[in-house]
């Protein structure tokens, strides 16, 4: 699974499957009775090193992108910044946040991502899901409880296929270039990371927790906390799953210790 999360590290999969459209997905569903892990870009993901004994399912070929009047519907496996430049491309605004993310809608849905003060579920309206028997439904909004990188669906056993999205009309102050040359400047652009590996607690900001804890530039193993950007742990060097896990633990106890915050992860592990 090294080469499909972006921290490149981690386990074998048991099995592995690439579905070409909704209909192929939900026809191997229904006679599939293994585990099953959804995954688009994996760069918010992490795999132990023992593996996952069951399949996993990359999403990256359901990559369907329309309008229909305004709305803008979408499949799971679509970039964000393919939809980034979707949304301008149709005189849409709001938008501009996702190409400074690097995931899939899918994985946006998921854990409700956003970044420069917008979040993912304010321009959603409706969204597609599947359970692992392979039935589809369309879900209103208020059938999830939507907070900050979290969502929490009121149906058990089904994950996000597609979504309608309604995007702004008025010209945003938002500028794509602006937005990624600020990303650029912050954050350890190229090298491999997944993102943001904690979560913001109320009222703080991680990344400073973690430099003001003298964590910058720490390793265990091959990964290390950036330099350039303390709530980023880099893969210097061939890192495994357990050295990247053993930092996450190192830095959570250390902030801990020293401020008494909790800092919880952005990073599924699993």
């Amino acid at each position: 699974m090294a080469s499909h999360c972006s921290l490149r590290s981690g386990g074998l999969a048991q099995d592995f499957f690439t579905p070409n459209s909704i209909q192929a997905l939900a026809d191997f569903l229904s006679t599939n009775t293994q585990a099953v892990v959804f995954v688009g870009l994996g760069s918010n993901l992490l795999i132990r090193d023992q593996g996952f004994n069951g399949v996993v399912v990359k999403l990256t070929q359901l990559n369907a992108l329309s309008i229909n009047h305004s709305t803008i519907s979408v499949s799971a496996g679509t970039t964000l910044a393919k939809l980034s430049r979707f949304i301008h491309s149709q005189h849409q605004y709001g938008g501009e946040f996702l190409s400074a993310i690097p995931g899939t809608v899918g994985g946006a849905l998921a854990m409700n991502a956003g970044a420069f003060g917008s979040e993912f579920w304010q321009y959603v309206v409706q969204v597609q899901t599947m359970n692992s028997s392979g039935e589809v439904f369309w879900r209103s909004v208020d059938e999830f409880n939507i907070s900050y990188r979290q969502v929490t669906p009121k149906h058990a056993d089904e994950f996000f296929v597609a979504a309608k999205l309604a995007f702004n009309t008025e010209k945003s102050d938002q500028d794509v270039k602006q937005l990624l040359l600020k990303r650029n400047a912050s954050q350890p652009i190229g090298l491999p990371s997944c993102g943001s590996v904690f979560k913001n607690p109320p009222g703080q900001y991680a990344a400073e927790l973690i430099e003001l804890a003298n964590l910058k530039g720490h390793c265990v193993g091959g990964a290390c906390v950036s330099n350039k950007h303390a709530n980023f742990i880099i893969n210097q060097n061939k890192a495994t799953a357990s050295d990247i896990e053993n930092l996450i633990t190192h830095i959570q106890q250390t902030v801990k210790s020293k401020f008494n915050i909790n800092l919880e992860t952005e990073l599924i592990i699993i």
